[in-house]
């Protein structure tokens, strides 16, 4: 027996054998179906090959809606993680001026963000001098900027979270980072009765890392956990 009917012979054995290395390989079926419908000749229509090539259509859709799912899934696991992690970490302090360092240094470090910054409305014309150190994170602002900074009361749970690209009028919240930036997400803080209300901004060098259409239940919930702590320190 020549080589080639060996080859033959033995490539036979083999898919008798073990058929499912045809049937689920859609190449090796695709040009199967082919040469069968070469050998019917043109003037013959068959139904199954068109009832097939459109189930194999439906399956690449399927399987490309599954991958995205998937993909999905992973991403929102790997984004609760994170904010989870954060919330961990601003729980650490045991005072309120390691309280804004963390948050400006491993917290928005953890988040993946460029600026952190915390806007508080005061009626004081003069802060604490304790709070000095900490200027970086923490702002001082005369009652109604953040309003104005919403455009307008962020009184509904929609309105809890903003994302969206920097406002170039509104340079002087992100003070050294002025100029780089892009984007931000703006949660605004409920501080308990008596407090005026309060403002966390977190911003980003990329345009595209908070953007409106994105979706906000998880920085809602670390806002939520960070309005607790702030009415804490406040207390």
């Amino acid at each position: 027996m020549s080589d080639t009917a060996a080859n033959a012979a033995q490539l036979r054995e083999k898919i008798i054998s073990t058929p499912e290395m045809v049937l689920e390989d859609p190449d090796v079926m695709r040009a199967l179906i082919e040469a069968n419908d070469q050998q019917t000749g043109s003037n013959v229509v068959d139904l199954r090959s068109v009832a097939m090539n459109r189930l194999e259509a439906r399956l690449d859709r399927l399987e490309g809606t599954h991958q995205t799912v998937i993909a999905a899934a992973y991403e929102n696991l790997a984004g609760t993680n994170q904010i989870h992690r954060a919330v961990l970490k601003m729980l650490d302090p045991l005072s309120f001026e390691e309280f804004l360092l963390n948050l400006g240094d491993e917290v928005a470090a953890i988040l993946r963000v460029d600026s952190v910054r915390l806007i508080l409305e005061t009626h004081q014309e003069e802060t604490d001098a304790s709070l000095d150190r900490v200027g970086s994170v923490l702002t001082a602002a005369v009652p109604g900027v953040i309003s104005d900074y919403l455009g307008g009361p962020a009184d509904d749970a929609q309105r809890k979270v903003t994302l969206r690209a920097v406002n170039r009028g509104a340079d002087w919240l992100y003070l050294e980072d002025e100029n780089t930036v892009q984007s931000e997400a703006v949660i605004a803080l409920d501080l308990g009765e008596g407090n005026l209300p309060g403002m966390l901004l977190m911003g980003s060098k990329d345009p595209d890392q908070f953007h409106t259409g994105q979706g906000t239940d998880l920085l809602t919930f670390f806002g939520g956990v960070f309005e607790r702590s702030m009415r804490r320190w406040l207390a």
